[in-house]
């Protein structure tokens, strides 16, 4: 198992889930949940990268979160509030586990090692997204940017990847100009490469020097 919750489950536990799960492709900007809808589906990605997006007004959005390999989305449906808060939107194409949201609930209430994951994969989502909110508040866009990039690093555990101008213009709440502007600063540093939303991280220290302390709260 690729997806780090699941491969934490005990082999019978996981033997008991694994004939539910299939392995789904998708989509960069396949949107898999808005806000007020029925939450059907359990996604675990493998390779792919899931942005958590809150959306105000119907059109303006803030990522307050990411899951990778790590994580899990629709974690809420398993704790008994099937109704998405947030938009779940593919910011890298990949693979993921898929589970049907009732059979996973199903399981859940009789498998304690899986409540024990998920609680603390709860938890830490939380974590992230009041850190991530604070971010977008009190820090510079250039430290949020250098925040952003090296939180993707890490969920998809590579050093190059390809985000567009808008994907992290939406991602931050702010406009493509100043992710332009910021992005430039980084590469003037030499901290990255960027060219037609093909990024890679050259000097990972450095970045991480650059972006505020919520990158390593949100690391630890």
């Amino acid at each position: 198992m690729r997806n780090r919750l699941l491969a934490a489950l005990p082999a019978d536990d996981m033997a008991r889930l694994a004939p539910a799960l299939n392995t789904v492709q998708v989509a960069v900007g396949a949107v898999l949940c808005e806000p007020g809808q029925t939450i059907r589906n359990i996604y675990f990605p493998n390779d792919s990268l899931i942005s958590l997006l809150a959306v105000a007004e119907g059109r303006m959005t803030l990522e307050v979160g990411l899951v990778g390999c790590d994580g899990m989305l629709g974690a809420s449906a398993a704790l008994g509030h099937d109704v998405a808060q947030i938009r779940a939107v593919v910011q890298q194409a990949g693979t993921a586990s898929c589970i049907d949201s009732a059979h996973f609930c199903a399981e859940l209430r009789k498998n304690p090692s899986l409540q024990g994951v998920l609680y603390r994969y709860n938890d830490a989502l939380l974590a992230q997204a009041i850190r991530i909110a604070v971010c977008s508040h009190f820090h510079v866009l250039e430290a949020r940017l250098a925040r952003s990039l090296l939180i993707t690093r890490d969920r998809l555990q590579s050093e190059k990847f390809h985000l567009t101008h808008e994907v992290l213009a939406h991602a931050l709440g702010v406009r493509r100009v100043g992710v332009t502007n910021a992005a430039s600063a980084l590469q003037h540093q030499k901290l990255i490469t960027y060219s037609r939303g093909n990024i890679e991280i050259l000097d990972a220290p450095g970045l991480a020097a650059v972006s505020c302390r919520c990158y390593e709260v949100i690391k630890a």
